[in-house]
């Protein structure tokens, strides 16, 4: 068996992922199972699109159970840095060629509790920006291999 990575969440991501986990295991679960037993009930499961639809659809939502659940068992929670240092949990607003964007960093597990979009610290720029501080200027190599660089303006805790 794949070891399993830990996960980290804000407790209000960890919260939400709960909850769909709640919902898969519960209502939608029971949902796809009515609807699997009345394509059944049509007759020639052979050529029945609804009833393979719905097995296909009951695949996926089996498979979203074992990923959240995996997910919620490996979390550590994340406690951001200080304002002013780059950190897994931190909103962090970097300036890239004279256009400033705001994102978190994190997680992509964490975007469920956020408005804004996820850096992954795993990411090529979300590893450049990790321990950073505020009018830092820092550089990364992109996929493409050009070397990118980026100031950062701000960095605060999401929570």
């Amino acid at each position: 068996m794949a070891e399993e990575k830990t996960v980290l969440l804000t407790e209000e991501a960890y919260d939400k992922l709960k909850e769909e986990l709640a919902y898969r295991e519960g209502a939608y679960r029971d949902e796809i199972t009515e609807r699997i037993a009345a394509a059944r009930a049509e007759g020639d499961l052979s050529e029945n699109g609804g009833y393979q639809a719905a097995r296909e659809e009951q695949a996926k939502n089996e498979g979203r159970i074992n990923e959240l659940t995996v997910k919620l068992r490996n979390v550590e929670f994340v406690k951001a840095p200080k304002a002013g240092t780059v950190g897994n949990g931190s909103i962090v607003t970097i300036d890239l060629a004279g256009n400033e964007m705001t994102y978190v960093l994190g997680s992509r597990d964490m975007a469920v509790a956020t408005d804004y979009d996820v850096i992954s610290d795993e990411s090529p720029i979300g590893a450049a920006i990790l321990g950073a501080k505020k009018g830092d200027t820092v550089s990364y190599k992109a996929p493409n291999g050009k070397e990118i660089s980026v100031v950062i303006k701000d960095a605060k805790p999401l929570q």
